[in-house]
């Protein structure tokens, strides 16, 4: 599946568990390692776009990135939320699969299926 990517962190045990269950379903997506290979504002946004959601809703709010910079402040734009996240892709939720026009931040992992099925 050329289409089919997961946005991984290894250290995290819902990205691994996301992976292998894409794996166990003989799919081999395409691994980004999104805190070493920094993401693009086009690739945030398609990624937003295709998830369904606005940028608040994929922040990592226990993260303390999020307290410093002052993510709680309702009054952010999408555009300023995403710069941030950008900056401290920490703060971006794990793992989100995209497959074709569609994705899933994958917590629980196995709502993978909810995109392959």
């Amino acid at each position: 599946m050329d289409n089919l990517f997961i946005y991984h962190n290894p250290k995290c045990s819902k990205s691994r568990k996301a992976l292998e269950i894409l794996k166990s379903c003989d799919l081999n997506p395409q691994i980004i390692l999104y805190l070493e290979d920094k993401l693009t504002t086009e690739e945030l946004k398609s990624i937003l776009v295709k998830l369904n959601i606005n940028a608040r809703k994929l922040l990592r709010t226990t993260e303390k990135e999020f307290k410093e910079k002052n993510l709680d402040e309702k009054n952010l734009s999408d555009n300023e939320i995403i710069t941030t996240m950008l900056n401290y892709p920490k703060l971006i939720q794990r793992p989100i699969v995209v497959y074709g026009s569609k994705a899933v931040v994958a917590r629980p992992p196995e709502k993978v299926y909810e995109i392959i099925q």
